[in-house]
């Protein structure tokens, strides 16, 4: 192999390297969080007038995030070289110029492309996405040069399983909570901490400039030099330019208000003892089958004299209309429908807080009965059980993967050397 052939085995075997490793870190955050791939999905349907597909988002974000997920394994471990190449390439050729669409006109805040593990600005998914392209042109010219970990035979098992696996991983992330929280809300997090401010933390620093008018005539001025005791100049409009972001706190929108439109946050997050909240951002969409469950969650609640409140973003009617239909006392507040959504991804989901920390969160498929309550407050008390726990759901995933091909990786070897031990 000459100096030519070693550069272009490199520079292919490190553009594998790279689209493996980011597809499948791609795919994965998005199947951790397939609500909030929804909810991305939902905002580019709006935001290109296919309003009508949004029903579809939830289906579209298990699929894209499933295929990206795929593709990535397949790239890394060198199967169906050609055809996987050929569809990186396709994908990167569609989300590229997509994404030069977002950082020209920013229809959307972020592409979202890396879920809420890693929010990047639209410039710098373009620009990412300008790196992987060139990659893909790499792989797809030179595939054949790429390293293969399996023989042909089994590469139809890796690609569906992949994709199963994929999917079920966001199946399983749908139906519970994520079992990684990216979001500011997670659990053992205290709210109050979050949205402060420390004591000389860097403040916003803009340019100021003020347009005046003398004669017909109108002249900008700076903030140090403007007319200001000058009588023949008349204001006309001032201009702002941020140049510099000061600090930003990790939560800045947490509000809630009662139905008279009275702000109570402070009374649920700067209050001591528990406190239970019931999350619904669209009540009129809310799943009702555990009304059972969670109106014995409330009834502990009221035994155990623990404050107790539904939240959602849905109108005082849409309130009446759930606690006429599932027998629900407890009283409710209203929040922004964004920020419950960010809170938890259920519809309904309960979070338990003290003193501001949240300590447990549940999916609606998971809120512990009325006889279970106490012991998961104890667990929910015990804040290194839980991180034990999510601790324990991530490597038994991790294994429930990785084992299967690892399995059929020693089957292939010992077949591909059983085969070649019958030619010689």
């Amino acid at each position: 192999m000459n100096n030519r052939d070693t550069v272009i085995k490199i520079l292919a075997e490190c553009s594998r390297l790279l689209i493996g490793v980011v597809f499948i870190f791609s795919g994965f955050v998005k199947a951790v969080d397939p609500m909030g791939g929804a909810i991305k999905i939902s905002e580019y349907l709006v935001s290109f007038g296919f309003d009508k597909l949004q029903p579809f988002s939830v289906l579209l974000s298990f699929n894209l995030s499933a295929i990206e997920f795929m593709l990535g394994v397949c790239m890394l471990l060198g199967v169906y070289r050609r055809y996987t190449s050929f569809w990186v390439l396709i994908f990167m050729a569609f989300m590229t110029p997509l994404t030069l669409y977002l950082a020209l006109f920013d229809p959307v805040s972020d592409c979202g492309c890396f879920g809420d593990a890693l929010v990047i600005s639209n410039w710098e998914t373009f620009f990412k996405n300008v790196v992987l392209s060139a990659a893909a042109i790499i792989t797809f010219k030179y595939n054949q040069r790429l390293f293969q970990c399996y023989t042909y035979w089994v590469y139809w098992f890796v690609v569906l399983y992949a994709y199963l696996f994929g999917v079920g991983f966001a199946f399983y992330n749908y139906n519970h909570l994520p079992i990684i929280d990216f979001r500011p809300y997670k659990v053992g997090v205290n709210i109050p901490q979050l949205m402060d401010i420390p004591e000389g933390a860097p403040e916003d620093e803009y340019k100021y400039t003020f347009i005046y008018e003398k004669e017909g005539v109108k002249k900008e001025f700076s903030l140090e030099d403007y007319p200001a005791n000058d009588s023949s100049w008349t204001f006309v409009e001032s201009k702002s330019v941020l140049l510099k972001k000061g600090y930003q706190p990790q939560i800045t929108d947490f509000n809630i208000y009662n139905k008279t439109g009275e702000e109570v946050t402070d009374d649920i997050i700067r209050s001591s003892g528990l406190v239970f909240l019931l999350i619904s951002p669209k009540l009129e969409m809310a799943d009702d089958e555990q009304m059972d469950v969670i109106n014995g969650v409330y009834d502990y609640a009221f035994e155990h004299h623990i404050p107790f409140y539904g939240v959602t973003g849905s109108s005082s009617e849409t309130m009446d209309v759930w606690s006429e239909n599932t027998g629900s006392e407890y009283p409710f507040l209203v929040a922004d429908e964004v920020l419950l959504k960010t809170i938890i991804r259920s519809n309904p989901g309960l979070v338990l807080l003290e003193n501001g920390t949240i300590l447990g969160k549940w999916h609606y498929n998971d809120i512990p009965k009325e006889e279970e309550i106490a012991k998961e407050i104890d667990h929910c008390l015990g804040q290194n059980e839980i991180k034990r726990k999510e601790e324990g759901t991530l490597i038994f995933n991790l294994l429930t993967f990785t084992v299967p091909l690892l399995l059929v990786w020693v089957y292939d070897l010992f077949r591909f050397r059983r085969k070649q031990k019958r030619k010689e």
